[in-house]
């Protein structure tokens, strides 16, 4: 009698709804015989679970949610030899993006999976929370505290504009920015990236490589108006200017840097709130992540150039 072939372990979050998590679910269930499905009831669940199949040695564990249930599980296999597959069923995908892994249907994240093709991407933490993606500190993370679960069923995306217009009216915070290097800067706000891409589809960090082992810092020195043009200004330019060093905006690069502020302020990693602090410090936690990727084609928004970046079409 052969062998039974092996069930990927499949970590999810059942709380996704409408009609992306209708399919995500459809497609899981008729390929059920090739995963051992774990419905999370908490981050520290998944992250326990990741861990878990980690230390016994699995070679793959595949995360289906968005991406705070990838940075879940990508901190319980930080370091480990377990590689991750990725289901995109969240709202914006940005990892998944960011490594070229389709988000528009399951079946082609699946192939990907199947391809046996991986990298290594380096991993920064801050304040000992491993983030993969990027981070943010006062303005965006504001916007996210201030976003009420009522009003995103309520209004959807729109829940978040409604919040930064409010956000965009009081008084910021004062940061200041030391870089491993000595290097220091002011502002008051500013995201950290290890990758491109912010908000789903949007390149904001230009020189921004999760193999370099550094981080690439954009602080921004003024609030209001002037804060809104210039994220405006580097969306639609499909990023900031890395040579950006003037009154306004300062582009860096940095191994390490650490972030200080008179007052407690709110914090965002991987675009889920992480609470507040007076000190954030961003170290490499000297691990990778292997994670399944397209072998084509080449570059760093892969699918999500050829897809024109496209919604989820399932």
């Amino acid at each position: 009698m052969s062998d039974l072939p092996a069930r990927y372990p499949l970590i999810l979050n059942p709380k996704a709804k409408g009609e992306k998590g209708k399919r995500a679910m459809k497609f899981i269930m008729e390929n059920a015989t090739r995963f051992t499905i774990y419905a999370t009831r908490s981050r520290e669940e998944a992250i326990e679970l990741a861990q878990k199949f980690a230390a016994e040695g699995e070679d793959l564990v595949i995360a289906a949610g968005g991406d705070g249930t990838l940075n879940a599980v990508i901190e319980g296999l930080a370091g480990s030899k377990t590689a991750l597959g990725v289901f995109p069923t969240g709202t914006m995908n940005v990892f998944a993006r960011e490594m070229g892994i389709p988000y528009d249907k399951l079946v082609n994240a699946m192939e990907v999976i199947d391809a046996g093709h991986y990298e290594d991407v380096d991993l920064f933490a801050m304040n000992g929370a491993p983030f993969v993606q990027m981070a943010g500190i006062g303005f965006d993370a504001k916007v996210i505290e201030e976003t009420t679960w009522e009003s995103k069923k309520r209004f959807g995306p729109l829940a978040y504009v409604m919040a930064a217009t409010k956000v965009i009216r009081e008084s910021p915070p004062k940061l200041k920015v030391t870089c491993a290097d000595g290097r220091e800067v002011e502002g008051v706000a500013l995201f950290v990236g290890n990758g491109s891409l912010y908000g789903g589809q949007f390149p904001l960090f230009k020189n921004a490589s999760n193999r370099d082992k550094l981080l690439d810092v954009v602080v921004f020195k003024e609030s209001g108006f002037q804060f809104v043009k210039d994220s405006l200004k580097g969306l639609v330019k499909g990023g900031i200017d890395p040579d950006s060093h003037g009154d306004s905006v300062e582009y860096l690069q940095a191994e390490s840097l650490c972030v200080t502020s008179e007052e407690e302020v709110p914090v965002e990693v991987d675009g889920e709130l992480w609470g507040r602090s007076s000190k954030m410090e961003f170290l490499s936690t000297g691990k990778t992540l292997r994670v399944f990727v397209p072998v084509e084609p080449k570059g760093k928004l892969r699918y999500a150039l050829l897809k024109n970046l496209s919604p989820w079409t399932d």
